[in-house]
């Protein structure tokens, strides 16, 4: 049944893309976002693909319709409406809307922290700048000036990322079939050059050894006392660390368990307890073991420790940021494990839940190398008792 205005003005977004067909190859798609947009389903040369009109209601039903009608004339003609141009308002297809329903379909893959960085560029630097545009006219020498400005505040690894970040919503454009091109593309080299900095951690044995009597010696809450050791023991990243719940934990196996949703890749992760990481556990049980947190925050037991206790507290012990980090943990662990040479690179990095370069995302499993993993994380555990030791004197 062809789709009237009273129709339309009844569709709202469901969270998820849904499709409203008219007629004769027209349909109005509402995306997760709740944009409402004007495409076109045809099928040309053996092949079916889709032609985006432009958003409702800028772009009003008979407007669409006017414009399939001419789309389907050119087919007749043997020329493909993608190569048509008599698109009503197509500049009204904003980088905006555009960046939003971007945002809208990657929402499952990224991480909550990792979305709101990206937002918070995009409405900082570039909507300013770029978001009530046309997205078809956005050309190369309105990117650059936007990237300057950035670059004039200092901020040339932000200029890079903010980059990248453009690229990936012109992209979704051409792949959504609004634009041909990606503008950003040849923009890279324009840039100042950046090489990020890795966090810093301290890697040489009899260091180590040190940290470790410095945490043990740490006269502030227990709980970060505890947060410390336990990421020593386990290296996972910080965030992990800090959302980690009682729940998680299965005594019986000796392990944790960490659910997609709290991992930067979006996978369930093991983590194998080293029987001193399970001491741990069992000596701050007494402190936090009837709330939901293992390591709560310190004022306010219903949320997890705050984002920089970990690291004011090795301010606090004397290390500063060039030294030491709550992420150096895990550049730590990486480091050593790997100069031990007994350990293979595979299962390090597996423990590390560090993303596969050459596998196949879908073949990914939770306990891969897990009898393994098990064996380093405790051996891991043993030698770190033996580097305190050795800067103790024993």
């Amino acid at each position: 049944m062809p789709l009237t205005v009273a129709k339309l003005r009844t569709i709202k977004s469901t969270g998820k893309i849904e499709r409203f067909y008219d007629e004769k190859g027209l349909y109005l798609e509402v995306t997760k976002a709740g944009g409402k947009y004007w495409r076109f389903k045809y099928a040309f040369g053996g092949k079916e693909s889709r032609l985006t009109i432009g958003p409702w209601p800028d772009v009003s039903l008979d407007e669409a319709r006017e414009a399939r009608d001419e789309y389907r004339k050119s087919l007749r003609a043997g020329v493909p409406p993608s190569d048509y141009k008599n698109t009503p308002k197509a500049d009204s297809i904003t980088f905006k809307s555009v960046a939003e329903d971007w945002r809208a379909n990657m929402g499952n893959i990224w991480s909550d922290s990792h979305a709101k960085t990206t937002l918070g560029r995009l409405e900082l630097d570039v909507y300013p700048v770029l978001g009530d545009k046309a997205l078809e006219s956005i050309t190369p020498h309105d990117v650059l000036p936007m990237l300057r400005s950035i670059e004039a505040r200092g901020a040339y690894e932000t200029a890079q990322r903010v980059l990248g970040i453009c690229s990936m919503i012109f992209r979704y454009g051409v792949a959504t079939k609004i634009i041909l091109s990606d503008p950003c593309r040849d923009l890279r080299d324009a840039l100042v050059p950046y090489t990020s900095k890795h966090f810093a951690a301290i890697t040489r044995p009899a260091e180590v050894g040190r940290l470790l009597l410095t945490i043990d010696e740490y006269k502030g809450s227990a709980i970060v006392r505890a947060a410390l050791v336990f990421s020593a023991l386990t290296f996972c990243r910080p965030g992990e660390i800090r959302h980690a719940e009682w729940d998680e934990i299965d005594w019986k196996e000796k392990e944790w368990l960490l659910p997609a949703e709290k991992t930067k890749l979006r996978r369930e992760h093991i983590v194998p307890l080293s029987r001193q990481a399970i001491e741990v556990l069992e000596g701050i049980r007494a402190l936090t073991g009837r709330g939901r947190y293992v390591f709560p925050g310190q004022h306010n037991k219903t949320r997890p420790l705050s984002e920089n206790g970990v690291n004011c507290a090795l301010r606090r012990m004397g290390y500063t940021s060039d030294e030491m980090t709550a992420h150096g943990f895990r550049s730590m662990a990486s480091t050593l494990l790997n100069e031990q040479g007994c350990w293979r690179f595979d299962v390090i990095e597996r423990q590390l839940a560090h993303v596969e370069k050459s596998s196949v995302r879908g073949a990914y499993n939770r306990a891969e190398y897990l009898p393994e993993r098990r064996q380093m994380m405790q051996a891991w555990a043993d030698y770190l008792d033996e580097l305190r030791a050795l800067a103790s004197g024993e």
